[in-house]
């Protein structure tokens, strides 16, 4: 979707009415005509409050349905439909315009997961623990490729993981159990455990916190 979002960003439209160049919006969901949708995610709209269509719009449609509104031009991508299109307030598609940074955000984020689900499956053999961190870290994530890679936080039994994953509030209880018991199974592995009053990892036989001093006798 980023490639279309760029290329249509590139390209330049213009209103016939005021020469004034077409935003990229986000289509509304239905076709304010027929109910339909529009045949596209992305509309170019005319949102110019000077544009003569805008500013004549008014008076025509209340001398001809007695309504309060107006029209902004638009065209359809990839297509040479084009309308008038009814709106009724000067606020209409000026928040829908599209945000190419927060596109390019969610492409990048998308291509980290892809990036990190590859390389799950020689995670454990290479000893990285950085591509399962950033599928339990990610929300966004599926259920499917978070719980796989919990499934290898055994395996990789690296003390590095335990951090992280404790400061992370999971949203699956299913999910942040997996994850606790991991936690629980590594720290084990390496014969230490977390300080139940600074939650430093130490030595399981300490009787005392080596970082925040209590006594952990008693």
């Amino acid at each position: 979707m980023l490639t279309t979002v760029l290329k249509y960003i590139e390209e330049k439209h213009y209103c016939p009415h005021c020469s004034g160049d077409l935003k990229l919006c986000h289509a509304p969901p239905v076709h304010v005509g027929d109910g339909l949708g529009w045949g596209s995610e992305f509309l170019f709209v005319c949102l110019n409050d000077e544009c003569p269509l805008f500013i004549k719009g008014w008076d025509y449609i209340e001398n001809q349905y007695g309504h309060v509104g107006s029209y902004r031009y638009m065209e359809i991508p990839n297509s040479k439909e084009s309308y008038n299109m009814m709106v009724v307030g000067k606020d209409a598609f000026t928040g829908s315009i599209v945000d190419i940074e927060a596109f390019k955000l969610q492409s990048e984020q998308f291509k980290r997961q892809q990036d990190a689900i590859a390389a799950l499956d020689n995670c454990v053999e290479q000893q990285s623990l950085e591509p399962v961190l950033t599928l339990l870290l990610d929300d966004s994530v599926s259920s499917k490729n978070r719980n796989r890679a919990a499934s290898l936080l055994v395996p990789l039994n690296d003390i590095a993981c335990v951090e992280p994953l404790r400061n992370h509030t999971f949203k699956d209880p299913n999910l942040a159990q997996t994850v606790k018991m991991a936690i629980a199974k590594i720290l084990a592995n390496h014969f230490l455990k977390e300080c139940p009053y600074c939650a430093e990892l130490i030595k399981v036989r300490a009787v005392v916190c080596k970082h925040c001093q209590r006594d952990l006798a008693s």
